[in-house]
């Protein structure tokens, strides 16, 4: 059997992405939740952990916007399909978005029935795509840049840069040349992290000297490329073993 379809749902309200998850019968059309994200900022760190082919987006969200994150994300991730969720007085505003391949705009709040047609079309979609996609990416991973770009440029790349709220994976992949899947193996290969956990550690690492400063938390979560405070304090949490108001009280210079 194929591999289920892969979707994410990114919505800053907490409710309405345990909603979609629980009324959606997501067997019964081969696919499978994999993620969530509360800020199209979140959703930028994780999505190349996550690697959905769907993606539920709502359009008002914090720091960076459903648009703002559709901008950057279909030019990153050119086979995801977005499904835009807005609330009735943004609808003009998300059709006027023209220019976005987005694949369908839904009112919020949505109905079980309008999203299961809607996922049906998705499905039937990527399945037409699907092997025709395979054979681009395969041919894709064999066709690596006869310029060999080392690790070593890609780290001091990922170092002078990290700060840049929009640098992931594929981002930096992008700029040399590479297809994300084959920098994601190369990089661990090479460094024996993955790249995501490379990232994290130097923005953690300045977060650390900041809060030493006893630098404010959404200061320092912006000075570190991770604008959002939620998501960067969970982040902090994950790293350090305690939150970023603890750590700052107890080691602040």
């Amino acid at each position: 059997m194929d591999r289920k379809f892969r979707v994410m749902i990114i919505d800053d309200e907490e409710s309405a992405r345990k909603l979609m998850r629980a009324s959606i019968n997501w067997e019964s059309l081969n696919m499978e939740v994999v993620g969530e994200a509360a800020s199209g900022i979140e959703a930028i760190n994780v999505i190349d952990d996550l690697k959905p082919d769907i993606a539920f987006v709502d359009i008002s969200m914090p720091f960076m916007n459903g648009i703002e994150f559709t901008e950057t994300a279909t030019e990153r991730y050119p086979n995801l399909v977005i499904i835009i969720m807005t609330a009735i007085d943004q609808f003009e505003y998300a059709r006027k978005c023209v220019s976005l391949p987005v694949f369908e705009y839904m009112l919020k709040p949505m109905v079980r029935a309008e999203i299961t047609k809607v996922l049906e079309r998705v499905k039937s979609k990527l399945l037409n795509e699907r092997d025709y996609w395979e054979e681009l990416r395969i041919e894709g991973e064999n066709d690596i840049p006869g310029e060999v770009n080392s690790i070593d440029n890609i780290k001091k790349y990922v170092e002078e840069n990290f700060t840049d709220s929009k640098l992931n994976l594929a981002f930096v992949a992008q700029q040399f040349g590479f297809s994300s899947s084959y920098l994601s193996r190369k990089f661990k290969q090479d460094t024996g992290v993955n790249f995501v956990e490379y990232l994290t550690d130097l923005r953690m690492k300045k977060a650390i000297k900041l809060a030493k400063s006893n630098y404010k938390m959404f200061v320092t979560a912006s000075e570190v490329g991770i604008p959002d405070p939620n998501y960067f304090g969970r982040c902090f949490k994950k790293y350090t073993g305690m939150s970023y108001s603890d750590y700052a009280s107890e080691n602040s210079n």
